[in-house]
């Protein structure tokens, strides 16, 4: 309930006062609200000394708590406040507030109250005097349910890229960037030093292309081209003598550039299956998601998934896991004949057992909910050093990853990056509908994985 003190209940001396702890939602929320974005409160690389800040007006607003639910409460209507600020409040600051009535206005109703904010020290932060109007009716009620509020962080890309800081950029075949989409990904990815662009394709189309959206190609190699097959053709050419460590995908159609990859004589083949991997940073999940397979096997057979899984650990382990869970997924979380997902889910942890598998921790089946909530698998009883910490989800086949997959971008409001890996280079895959932050992350993902190649060649060279 919430009520109020009138105007006539009120006498000189009377306190209220409440107290909260400042958190980083509690900044980055009002800095969302207020539109304040003084590097001073949401930057720790700017922060004096690395100590984030609240902002001051976060301890004002207390103040206006105070008056508007406690003393007078419901029905004041605020005239005037004044406030100077003596110290800063920190990260993890317990901030008290306290008003106290100091006189009164019968003509106006109106009523001035000290106000003092301090930290768990006893230290004043803030001092001020705050004018209000009075209620002078009785107001006695249920308090209002506000709405669950989340604040949806996207850092999770930007520490990829902080990790490619220090690495060169990779030569990078980028074929047929002949629209803007493509061609515009591709200059970004250099301008961010993650790519050293190499544009495959018509020449005359993309030098078009990119003077009628402004976009300055005049540092980049290009190879001229006829048309969209000869771009894969050359492409995977470039990467397959060395002269790129990586394939991004331009303007022409998936099945294109995978044709030419898979090609057995002049292709990119290893003795790996080729696979796609959705890298997903999503903000109610607390590390990187791997979803596999949502592009390129359409419906994986066990052994396709050997290889789909080794590949997800692997790189994994270039984004910093050091040993990746593996949730193999399905319906239900026991093992059910008549759903060859649970069988084939069994037969790959025997796998992992016994070393067809490595790196890796493999449980399965799972369903979704308990193999990336601890809570659900504690429910139903499931004992596992996966479920409910999966780094990795092993999807049944492309259908069920490729929703999955864009169910967490759209209403998890999930970042995604993607690549194709099992090939002697990484490959970008990127759509039209992707937005400068997935295409620098899946530009990410690739240098990090094309620098981790380079370190095992060069192991294997000694």
């Amino acid at each position: 309930m919430i009520e109020n003190v009138t105007f006539e209940e009120i006498h000189i001396g009377q306190q209220a006062s409440l107290s909260r702890r400042l958190t980083m939602s509690d900044i980055e929320l009002f800095a969302t609200v207020s539109g304040d974005l003084n590097p001073s409160h949401v930057d720790e690389d700017y922060a004096v000394d690395h100590k984030v800040v609240g902002h001051g007006m976060w301890s004002g607003s207390l103040i206006s708590a105070v008056l508007g639910t406690l003393l007078p409460g419901p029905g004041t209507v605020y005239v005037g406040q004044d406030l100077r600020f003596e110290r800063p409040v920190l990260l993890g600051d317990i901030v008290t507030v306290t008003v106290t009535a100091k006189s009164k206005d019968a003509e106006r109703k109106t009523v001035v109250f000290d106000c003092l904010a301090a930290n768990q020290d006893g230290k004043t932060v803030a001092t001020g005097i705050a004018e209000v109007i009075a209620p002078t009716e009785k107001v006695r009620r249920a308090a209002a349910e506000l709405p669950q509020v989340q604040v949806i962080r996207h850092d999770g890309h930007e520490l990829m890229l902080k990790k490619c800081e220090s690495l060169p950029p990779v030569p990078t075949a980028v074929v047929h960037p002949c629209d803007e989409s493509s061609l515009r990904g591709a200059v970004e990815a250099a301008e961010a030093n993650l790519i050293d662009p190499v544009l495959v394709g018509p020449e005359s189309k993309i030098r078009s292309v990119a003077e009628t959206f402004g976009l300055d190609i005049s540092r980049y190699r290009i190879v001229d081209v006829a048309h969209s097959h000869a771009s894969a053709e050359t492409g995977v050419r470039l990467a397959r003598t060395g002269e790129c460590e990586a394939v991004m995908k331009g303007s022409l159609h998936t099945d294109e550039l995978m044709g030419e990859v898979v090609r057995k004589e002049t292709g990119l083949r290893t003795g790996r299956r080729l696979s796609h991997v959705f890298v997903m940073n999503v903000p109610t999940y607390p590390r990187p998601l791997l979803i596999t397979d949502a592009a390129i096997n359409i419906y994986p057979t066990l052994e396709d998934k050997v290889s789909i899984v080794q590949n997800a650990i692997d790189l994994a382990k270039v984004l910093g896991v050091e040993v990746p869970r593996v949730a193999i997924l399905s319906a239900v979380e026991t093992i059910n004949t008549k759903i060859a997902s649970t069988l084939e889910a069994a037969a790959l942890c025997k796998m992992a057992d016994r070393g067809q598998i490595t790196g890796g921790i493999l449980d399965g089946p799972l369903a979704f909910d308990n193999a990336i909530s601890r809570e659900a698998a504690i429910t139903k009883g499931i004992k596992s050093d996966v479920a409910g910490q999966a780094d990795i989800l092993l999807v049944p086949d492309l259908e069920a990853g490729n929703m999955l997959a864009k169910q967490l971008s759209f209403l998890a409001h999930a970042d995604a990056a993607g690549i194709v890996l099992g090939a002697r280079v990484p490959i970008i895959l990127t759509s039209r509908a992707d937005n400068v932050r997935t295409r620098l992350a899946s530009c990410a993902v690739a240098v990090l994985s094309a620098a981790a190649r380079r370190r095992g060649a060069a192991a294997a060279a000694e």
